[in-house]
């Protein structure tokens, strides 16, 4: 399953790295999605900080990352791939807070992509005594995955040295030879309440987005810490496997949030978040239906309309899905995927 990785080096055979994303929709004839006046959030809690990710084509993306205030500094949740969006993280740390030291102490992270796992060595340099949460997904990634992007991203700076995009392209590939930089240093594979920094968060076990997906929940503060189990402007479907992918969003529904931030785009509400669930499952009938892939996106876009505010994003999220409907949603193997882990299934 390609991801947002592949993609890139797709680009880089085509001689451009474009960023298609997808997700899909909903059959024609099913009533319009509600109106949902206030699918985003407003300001979140004090003792919580977002640095939003930046998505500049042909560059790949950063993830959204997070700060949550500890007694003994914060946790970070995702820490994007490129350095200058690690490097702002740990400024956005170090911003005066009488109440937290600027060190970052712990770092979750939601899951082994690369937008999200790339600024682990920094902050690890940065921070000697940081503890990483993960699951035990980036050790198969690193063995499959990310190493044929590796071989992949040697071919094209063999192949165009002097390529625009060379400099990224050999960036993206010091990211993977990071390697144990990469890596937890505990793993986490089931739902676990844990004391992190002096203060208690519920991290829960999922599968979706990819095959081994973390969220994190600050029950005091209402905040929940989605990542790409929840995308905007459309699911993004690179690694997924839809069939665990709903039970995981039905999770996150089930839990106690005021806010919730996904792994790309503004935090919602949890009104927000049932109008995603709506246009998920219904992208995922459509899909499944012989109903034209036209109709699968014109459906989502419709569904997710209150998630979908200007034409940018709703042209973006006609771009992204006219990829992922075929290559992703009704390819041959779509429904085959590993089942969820025990927690998630619960």
């Amino acid at each position: 399953m390609a991801d947002r990785n592949r993609r890139g080096i797709r680009g880089v055979v085509a001689a451009a790295l474009v960023a298609v994303l997808a997700g899909t929709a909903v059959a024609a004839d099913d009533p319009a999605a509600p109106a949902v006046p206030e699918a985003f959030a407003g300001e979140l809690p004090a003792g919580v900080r977002l640095l939003r990710g930046q998505n500049a084509p042909p560059r790949q993306p950063d993830g959204n990352s997070l700060l949550f205030a500890t007694p003994a500094g914060w946790l970070a949740f995702d820490s994007g791939r490129h350095p200058q969006h690690a490097q702002a993280l740990i400024a956005l740390a170090a911003e005066h807070d009488d109440a937290t030291p600027a060190a970052i102490v712990v770092l979750v992270n939601s899951h082994w992509h690369l937008d999200h796992v790339g600024g682990n060595p920094l902050l690890r340099q940065a921070f000697p005594r940081l503890q990483v949460l993960a699951s035990p997904a980036i050790d198969a990634a690193l063995a499959g995955f990310l190493a044929r992007y590796a071989e992949q991203l040697r071919e094209a700076l063999a192949q165009q040295p002097d390529a625009p995009q060379a400099a990224d392209w050999q960036a993206e590939l010091a990211r993977i030879e990071a390697g144990d930089a990469l890596r937890p240093d505990r793993v986490v594979c089931a739902d676990e309440e844990l004391a992190l920094g002096g203060r208690r968060f519920l991290i829960g076990a999922a599968a979706g987005a990819s095959d081994g997906d973390l969220w994190l929940l600050d029950r005091e503060r209402g905040v929940l810490a989605a990542g790409d189990l929840v995308t905007l402007p459309v699911p993004f479907l690179d690694t997924a496997c839809p069939a665990n992918w709903q039970p995981a969003l039905e999770r996150l529904a089930a839990q106690e949030f005021t806010v919730l931030v996904p792994g790309h785009g503004p935090p919602l509400t949890r009104a927000g978040l049932e109008v995603y669930r709506r246009a998920f499952d219904r992208l995922l009938a459509c899909a499944a239906s012989p109903a034209p892939e036209a109709a699968c996106i014109d459906g989502w876009i419709a569904d997710a309309a209150p998630l979908l505010p200007d034409e940018g994003q709703r042209r973006l999220a006609r771009d992204m899905l006219g990829y992922y409907v075929p290559q992703s949603l009704r390819r041959a193997d779509a429904g085959r995927c590993a089942p969820p882990p025990a927690a998630a299934r619960g």
